[in-house]
C-alpha cells in the first residue's frame, strides 16, 4: 500500500488496500510466465564462479521471489533475498544495508542493477552505487535523472561492464 501511494498519491487511500489486493494477485498469476533476457543465466553464473556475492532486493513478496525464482531455476544462485514485505519498500536503504550486513559486505563496495528509479534512488540512500538497465519499467531518461555509474542498453553491455569494473 505504500508504494501504491507513493505511484498513485491523488487516489483515495481508501481504494489502496483493494488496488494492492488486484496487484498482488494479476502479479502472482504471471509468475510462471517469467522468462529471462537471454545471457543473464550466463552472466550470473561468471559472477558467482569469479566470487561476486549475488542478491536480489525486490518488491515482491516471499512468496512470488520465491515462486518466480524457483520457476527459473534461479533461487540457488543467489546468496540472499530480501523482499517487499520483510522489510521497507523502495527506494528507503533498508532492503540493500540488511543485504549487505547479511553477506559481511560494506555498502560503498556494493552496486544495486535496477530497472527503476525505486531501485536507483535505493541505492542512493543506502550509500551504495546504481546501475541502471534501459530495458525495463522506467524510461532512460527518469533513470539517468538518477545518476547511475552506467547505464546499460543491453545484457552482454552490462554482463562486460561488470566483468570490467566490479
Amino acid at each position: 500500500s505504500e508504494a501504491m501511494q507513493a505511484v498513485l498519491p491523488d487516489i483515495d487511500p481508501v481504494l489502496y488496500p483493494k488496488m494492492v489486493e488486484r496487484y498482488r494477485y494479476h502479479f502472482l498469476t504471471k509468475d510462471h510466465e517469467l522468462v529471462l533476457f537471454k545471457g543473464v543465466r550466463e552472466m550470473l553464473s561468471e559472477l558467482s564462479q569469479q566470487g561476486y556475492f549475488l542478491a536480489v532486493a525486490t518488491g515482491k513478496s516471499r512468496v512470488g521471489l520465491n515462486r518466480a525464482m524457483n520457476a527459473a531455476g534461479l533461487l540457488a544462485m543467489f546468496d540472499a533475498t530480501r523482499c517487499a514485505d520483510e522489510t521497507f519498500s523502495k527506494p528507503h536503504p533498508a532492503m540493500l544495508q540488511e543485504l549487505t550486513r547479511e553477506l559481511g559486505q560494506i555498502l560503498r563496495r556494493t552496486v544495486m542493477i535496477g530497472d527503476t528509479t525505486h531501485d536507483l534512488m535505493m541505492a542512493t540512500n543506502a550509500g551504495a552505487s546504481g546501475i541502471a538497465v534501459e530495458f525495463g519499467a522506467h524510461p532512460v531518461h527518469q533513470l539517468q535523472a538518477c545518476k547511475p555509474i552506467f547505464s546499460a542498453r543491453t545484457i552482454p553491455e552490462l554482463h562486460a561492464w561488470l566483468l570490467e569494473n566490479a
